[in-house]
């Protein structure tokens, strides 16, 4: 278990221009905790949560959108599920290429979900289970990084056309990956005008947290390479092999 305020407070360090959200699951309601005074979409919960500044918890009847779905608070939805409604927006062709993205999106076990607690990370008192950074490019750069930084492990971005919210917040949390998406790709998000275009959200899993965060205190955020400059970075990679190769001859044959 990780210690939140401790731990987390090295994102501080990013100045992010949206805080970082914390996000936790539960079947049970939390306690000190208010309510969620308006019905929004599960992608808008985010935005909701980095401009009230307070924790909150949402309910089925907040959700206007099918993100109820992607936590099993509601069955199958046979309207939806069957592709219609996404060949009504305009989204798909046909039906038989939307239903085709429910096989595959990240959903809660039915009814184990009741209640999703949302804090910015100043006010965060809980573990969360998703950790949702909002970056721009370099910030999001650094982020991943670090989450490769001692580990070597390939990062990915997953999405669907619609349903973006079970890629940003239920996905990571299922499976362990951390993901990231690009603001204005995903059909919900875009059409809400929920960020301006081109932010990068990233969305930890808890049990990566433990790795990533000692990777961000001991890396190096801006490397040489980086501000250098071309010609710079060129003599300085030439410079590192040469130095290889003289190790290696001055260690013996093989």
């Amino acid at each position: 278990m990780i210690s939140t305020q401790q731990d987390l407070s090295i994102f501080n360090k990013f100045n992010f221009e949206r805080p970082p959200v914390g996000v936790k699951f539960l079947l049970n309601k939390p306690k000190g905790v208010e309510p969620l005074d308006k019905n929004i979409a599960f992608c808008e919960m985010l935005k909701e949560a980095q401009q009230k500044g307070s924790p909150f918890y949402a309910v089925k009847e907040n959700f206007i959108c099918a993100g109820p779905i992607t936590l099993g608070m509601v069955g199958s939805d046979p309207i939806r599920e069957s592709g219609q409604v996404g060949v009504k927006y305009g989204a798909f062709k046909g039906a038989r290429a939307n239903r085709r993205i429910y096989p595959v999106i990240s959903r809660m076990e039915r009814n184990t979900v009741n209640y999703v607690l949302f804090s910015t990370l100043g006010k965060l008192s809980f573990e969360p289970d998703v950790f949702i950074v909002t970056a721009n490019v370099s910030q999001a750069e650094i982020v991943l990084r670090a989450s490769s930084y001692t580990t070597g492990k390939m990062y990915s971005s997953k999405t669907t056309t619609v349903l973006g919210c079970s890629w940003l917040y239920v996905y990571p949390y299922i499976s362990g990956e951390l993901n990231y998406m690009v603001t204005g790709l995903c059909w919900g998000m875009k059409s809400l005008q929920v960020f301006p275009e081109g932010l990068i959200l990233i969305s930890i899993p808890y049990d990566l947290l433990p790795t990533l965060i000692p990777n961000l205190q001991d890396m190096d955020w801006n490397p040489p390479h980086y501000t250098e400059g071309r010609d710079a970075a060129i003599k300085r990679s030439q410079q590192i092999v040469s130095e290889l190769i003289q190790e290696r001859q001055d260690s013996g044959p093989d």
